[in-house]
């Protein structure tokens, strides 16, 4: 079975929180340089969940918040680990990431310039179409606005996808 595979078969299992795992101690980066942590590329939920609860407070409460409203917002939602982020995706690519940083939380569309309104950040390293948001605690979310972006984006291709 491929790793695509067995994501696609957590995906369709009920989501639980792998709280139960060790936490993975690490110094989170100050701003995006190619990597968010040293958490290892894995897909589904589990890695995902290991990742976000290896994260210290406030940014794992903003990173829960942010898992959370992005499965209540799409069907069929997968996760995975990649570049040291969670990434989130429906279908065959990859369309939102969000990781811990010192101080916030990036959540970064991927295609993002495409979306209405605009979101304001524009990471480095993650492309010239990616834009997002930082999220210093759980009151920066607007959940209407970033479920509508959700919706929006994850219409569009994503990354390592093929032409919708």
């Amino acid at each position: 079975m491929s790793s695509r595979e067995i994501g696609k078969q957590e995906a369709q299992e009920p989501a639980t929180r792998a709280t139960t795992q060790a936490e993975v101690p690490f110094t989170l980066p100050e701003a995006m340089t190619g990597r968010a942590s040293p958490a290892k590329a894995a897909v589904g939920d589990k890695p995902v969940f290991a990742y976000i609860a290896s994260l210290p407070q406030p940014q794992r409460g903003v990173a829960e918040a942010v898992d959370a409203l992005a499965a209540k917002t799409l069907l069929g939602l997968q996760r995975s680990v990649k570049w040291g982020m969670a990434y989130y995706g429906i279908g065959d690519g990859w369309c939102f990431s969000c990781g811990g940083f010192v101080g916030h939380v990036k959540l970064m569309f991927i295609n993002g310039a495409s979306l209405e309104p605009v979101p304001p950040v524009t990471p480095v390293g993650m492309g010239k179409l990616t834009r997002g948001v930082e999220l210093k605690s759980v009151d920066d979310i607007d959940e209407r606005q970033i479920a509508a972006w959700m919706k929006t984006i994850t219409s569009m291709p994503g990354v390592g996808s093929k032409k919708r």
